[in-house]
């Protein structure tokens, strides 16, 4: 397990929850060097023309500040994406977060879609086949869908339930569909009982993580959601003990 992480994510870049300031030392400071840690690299306007349109990125980079966080943010989910083809699951612990952006608009605390462009990217390289998006954050990843729309090879699941056991039971029907030569996650953390979900417990990631590491495909994860400080970082934790 490696994560992929720049200094420059612990930044206060916008008055949103998902940019507010403690939130990416929370989790640094629960990790406490259990993993290594990879620096990531900004994405090219290249990657990101693979997934937005080109007034969508012009729109964006008129914020400068924030233009070149949320392109180092889509630079982490490339790098994680392909060290998971190396063989080790990674996870990206990046802000801003994605899974809102559309090719065209985008809301919901997110710019672009970091995840859809590092699946994109490897796609249009040929590294990889058909693959399943699993989004287990509370809220329903538009951006995703509507980057992937009519995209046969790619398969976007965002988890439901209103009860634990129907959400495992969601995962566990998602994952005995179609094979998939990659598995990439929009790991969202605000379903958790003391987040904005009221749903899942702490153990209930690390669950996940053994779930979708026991696929059996190469898997990359990126931090979404999760905006309760006190547990997102444990939260955090135990889902890559159970990825890893």
């Amino acid at each position: 397990m490696r994560v992929v992480f720049h200094p420059q994510f612990t930044e206060v870049y916008d008055s949103d929850p998902a940019a507010a300031p403690g939130r990416m030392e929370s989790v640094l400071e629960a990790l406490e060097d259990r993993y290594p840690l990879i620096t990531a690299e900004a994405a090219t306007e290249e990657d990101l023309l693979l997934v937005h349109r080109p007034e969508h990125v012009a729109r964006v980079r008129e914020r400068r500040r924030l233009y070149e966080i949320a392109v180092l943010a889509a630079g982490g989910a490339i790098k994680a994406a392909t060290l998971a083809l190396e063989g080790e699951p990674a996870f990206g612990l990046i802000r801003p977060p994605g899974h809102h952006a559309s090719p065209n608009s985008c809301w919901g605390f997110c710019w672009f879609n970091n995840l859809a462009v590092a699946v994109e990217k490897l796609r249009r390289q040929g590294q990889v086949g058909h693959v399943l998006i699993v989004d287990f954050d509370l809220h329903y990843g538009d951006g995703t869908a509507n980057a992937f729309a009519g995209v046969p090879q790619v398969r976007y699941r965002h988890l439901s339930g209103g009860s634990r056991e129907l959400f495992f039971a969601d995962l566990e029907q998602c994952l005995a569909g179609e094979r998939a030569d990659l598995v990439a996650v929009s790991a969202g953390f605000d379903r958790h009982e003391e987040d904005w979900g009221g749903l899942l417990k702490t153990q209930d990631y690390e669950a996940i993580g053994r779930m979708l590491r026991a696929y059996g495909a190469p898997v990359f994860a990126v931090l979404e959601g999760g905006y309760n400080h006190r547990v997102l970082g444990r939260n955090v934790r135990a889902f890559l003990d159970g990825l890893a």
